[in-house]
């Protein structure tokens, strides 16, 4: 089974509307930084899927989370984001989130800018060349359930 053919077993765990949110929001991620490497992790709690300037953890940069009834976009060096706005989510000393129930959520023009600055600032648009590979981290044995109740 290739990467691609195991992330999409893991989203297929999930409710249609997460499922489809979850890989709308992949997408969109994908072809806006097309050579960044992609990190898995389907965790305990949920279906993690990293993007960053290498295959390594802590090269990450964002990492989109798949709930039962809704995802997250993580900056994964938040905390020292400038957010005039006061859209990010979060008090931990590293990371900020926001919380995607629509498409509109992830593209609306204020999180867009993060998303750019934050880039720019990890050197994540400098990355070039073939799309990046998408790598399986780790598959937690155990898992609370992926569908809400």
């Amino acid at each position: 089974m290739t990467a691609k053919q195991e992330l999409d077993s893991f989203l297929a765990k999930y409710s249609q509307e997460i499922e489809k949110l979850t890989r709308a929001a992949f997408s969109w991620m994908r072809k806006k930084f097309p050579a960044a490497a992609v990190i898995v992790y389907d965790n305990y709690n949920a279906l993690v899927i990293g993007f960053g300037t290498s295959g390594t953890t802590s090269d990450a940069v964002f990492s989109l989370a798949a709930y039962p009834r809704w995802i997250n976009l993580f900056f994964l060096r938040g905390a020292t984001l400038p957010d005039p706005k006061k859209i990010l989510q979060g008090n931990g000393k590293q990371v900020r989130s926001i919380t995607i129930r629509k498409m509109n959520d992830l593209t609306h023009a204020s999180v867009i800018v993060l998303i750019d600055a934050e880039a720019r600032r990890s050197g994540l648009t400098k990355i070039t060349g073939p799309p990046g590979k998408i790598v399986i981290k780790s598959i937690s044995a155990k898992q609370r359930p992926r569908k809400p109740k």
